[in-house]
């Protein structure tokens, strides 16, 4: 089963960029307009986030939020078969500092959000980094699917570890000079071990994990941030926190990082995934008294 899927998206691959932004034209309307895939989950986020907004301002946010997102799984689709060449066009990216680390035997520890359009950025660091670049993934139920985006997320040389095995895998690599990539900007896996801190003026969790393993590498920490500068093309923005993460006290790494994706959504409203339930989880302080971030 496996082959065969694999060959009907290498092929779907191979068509030009024109039909498959055509393809990806099509889908969006139907999914904004019939569908309506998680439209007032992307609406309440937007109210939370924007309520200076109007209801009309917030509408078309979410419209081209529906573009970008449809845009970033035919990109996907691309990446089966893009070239490194045709890559490089298409994703602008300048490590020569990330170099600089690398020569003085510095790992890096990039915290990122959910932007568009990740498989790119995968890949381009794949390519650029002299470091071993690591990154951490969910593995699909069908499994054919999984070997698939799989063997397209790791065909430039990214190493992937299943988020589920990553405390007894990642240590296999932590030896080595490595990049690691986290999005800790969603919801954790355990909100009664997370850090409570104010996300666009209301609390919500973040994971303890990002911090937590930086400082204890005492690696160096880099927050990325990237973004479309016209349709199928990227840019990449790092902006380089500390090469001493354990010279920051519990939680300020954290309260950072929030503050810089918060930076990042209000320059470019419409490139962040706002199909994910982020403020599902009701603060309790009493309960989580002693996990805020102040």
């Amino acid at each position: 089963m496996y082959y065969i899927i694999y060959a009907f998206f290498y092929l779907l691959s191979l068509l030009p960029w024109f039909v498959m932004y055509a393809i990806s034209n099509f889908i969006s309307f139907v999914l904004y307009h019939i569908i309506k895939y998680r439209k007032n989950v992307i609406l309440n986020n937007l109210a939370i986030v924007f309520p200076e907004k109007s209801i009309q301002e917030r509408e078309k946010i979410c419209k081209q939020f529906y573009k970008n997102f449809v845009d970033t799984f035919i990109e996907t689709i691309k990446c089966i078969s893009i070239s490194k060449k045709q890559l490089n066009k298409r994703f602008k990216i300048d490590t020569n500092f990330l170099q600089e680390l690398y020569n003085i035997g510095k790992p890096v520890q990039f915290h990122t959000g959910h932007f568009f359009n990740w498989e790119y950025l995968n890949a381009s660091l794949a390519i650029h980094l002299k470091h071993k670049w690591v990154g951490v993934y969910s593995p699909l139920s069908n499994k054919s699917f999984d070997r698939l985006i799989y063997n397209m997320r790791s065909r430039f040389g990214t190493i992937l570890i299943p988020a589920t095995h990553f405390k007894t895998k990642f240590h296999e690599y932590a030896g080595d000079m490595y990049a690691l990539g986290l999005a800790a900007d969603q919801n954790p896996g355990n909100i009664n071990n997370a850090y409570w801190l104010p996300f666009f003026g209301k609390m919500a969790p973040f994971a303890r994990g990002p911090e937590k393993g930086a400082k204890l590498k005492n690696t160096t920490v880099v927050f990325a941030n990237f973004y479309r500068i016209k349709r199928g093309h990227y840019k990449i923005d790092f902006e380089l926190i500390t090469t001493n993460a354990r010279e920051y006290a519990d939680g300020e790494l954290t309260k950072m990082y929030v503050s810089y994706i918060e930076n990042c959504i209000k320059q470019r409203p419409d490139n962040y995934l706002w199909s994910h339930k982020r403020w599902k989880h009701q603060f309790n302080k009493q309960k989580f008294e002693k996990l805020i971030v102040k």
